[in-house]
């Protein structure tokens, strides 16, 4: 089993889709480990505020099987990949680690993601899994989130 960390966003519709998502990750993985949800300005682009969470389970599911099932779930949600890559989205959900695998493709399968050296990735992840070391880094999850430039920094939390 992989102990697999997910980034969940979504700012259209977003307490609606982040509910359903919980819902679905845990119909399909049993006990999942999910932080709080904030409230984030859009990154890239002008739009509505995002709300983002983390979460972490375990599976035996390879890392592009998973992929492609959040793809999925991403898509029942309305997810809309003809659009530019920085915009409004019903449900994201990005495969930030995958045990202490490093993964560079197929395709845009990367692990982990680039996004990690956001605080709306990096703060709910350090949240339930601050030991968590990144494969890349070596450094804990919490170490990593005390380095950042947004550690201290007042985030919204929204009940969802």
């Amino acid at each position: 089993m992989a102990a697999v960390l997910l980034s969940l966003g979504s700012n259209l519709y977003p307490m609606d889709h982040l509910r359903a998502a919980g819902k679905a990750l845990r119909e399909r993985f049993g006990d999942i480990v999910a932080s709080a949800t904030y409230r984030v300005p859009a990154v890239g682009f002008d739009g509505p505020d995002f709300l983002n969470s983390g979460v972490m389970l375990e599976t035996d599911a390879g890392p592009e099987w998973l992929r492609g099932w959040l793809h999925a779930l991403e898509d029942g949600h309305g997810r809309d990949r003809s659009g530019p890559r920085h915009g409004d989205r019903t449900l994201d959900i990005d495969l930030v680690f995958y045990g202490d695998r490093i993964i560079d493709g197929p395709g845009s399968l990367r692990v982990p993601r680039p996004e990690l050296k956001h605080a709306f990735v990096l703060m709910p992840l350090a949240e339930i899994a601050p030991d968590f070391i990144d494969p890349g880094s070596g450094r804990s999850l919490g170490d990593l989130w005390r380095a950042h430039p947004q550690y201290g920094n007042a985030f919204e939390r929204v009940e969802i």
